[in-house]
């Protein structure tokens, strides 16, 4: 497939059309837009009243389980925060006494970022309430469907990643295939 793509691209008089496939994901593209603005309201719904934004609730609930340093807490939140926003968002935690720095024994620099009585005490709040509104939710759509979509969009997310080792932004064949 990426012969067919890097041949179409090559050609530059004239614009490769889409397939069937291609327009089916095309027409995905807005509605999966529309449902992660939803996934960040919600997430703004069950945060705020504890006095978190949904980005601090993502930072301190990576530490629920272990004390974690801040590059790595940005690795498993992932989803585009750079280490320097999740370092923001840690110091601001700090400041508001969710959370608390601890000595890293692997890394004299890395400090440990863990959350404090009150940051563990919201976080299970915040945790109960995710999971009426994810119950509430998951029951609507059902779980069959659910899982079958997390498949789709799983196969999608690698699709895209092998055609974006493929192609640089200009559509043109990136110059680590060239040659």
């Amino acid at each position: 497939m990426s012969q067919r793509i890097s041949q179409r691209v090559s050609q530059p008089e004239s614009f490769p059309s889409r397939t069937t496939a291609g327009d089916a994901l095309t027409e995905l593209v807005l509605p999966v837009f529309e449902l992660n603005g939803e996934f960040l309201a919600a997430a703004k719904d069950i945060s705020e009243p504890a006095g978190l934004t949904p980005a601090w609730w993502q930072v301190l609930g990576a530490t629920l389980d272990e004390p974690l340093a801040v590059a790595e807490i940005a690795r498993r939140v992932g989803l585009g925060l750079a280490r320097q926003s999740v370092q923001r968002t840690a110091d601001l935690l700090v400041d508001k006494g969710w959370a608390a720095y601890r000595d890293n024994p692997q890394h004299r620099r890395a400090k440990l970022l863990e959350p404090t009585p009150t940051g563990r005490d919201t976080l299970l709040r915040l945790r109960n309430a995710q999971h009426v509104w994810a119950n509430t939710v998951g029951t609507e759509v059902g779980a069959d469907e659910l899982k079958a979509a997390l498949g789709t969009i799983r196969r999608i997310i690698d699709a895209s990643r092998r055609a974006r080792q493929t192609l640089d932004t200009s559509g043109a064949p990136s110059s680590a295939n060239n040659g």
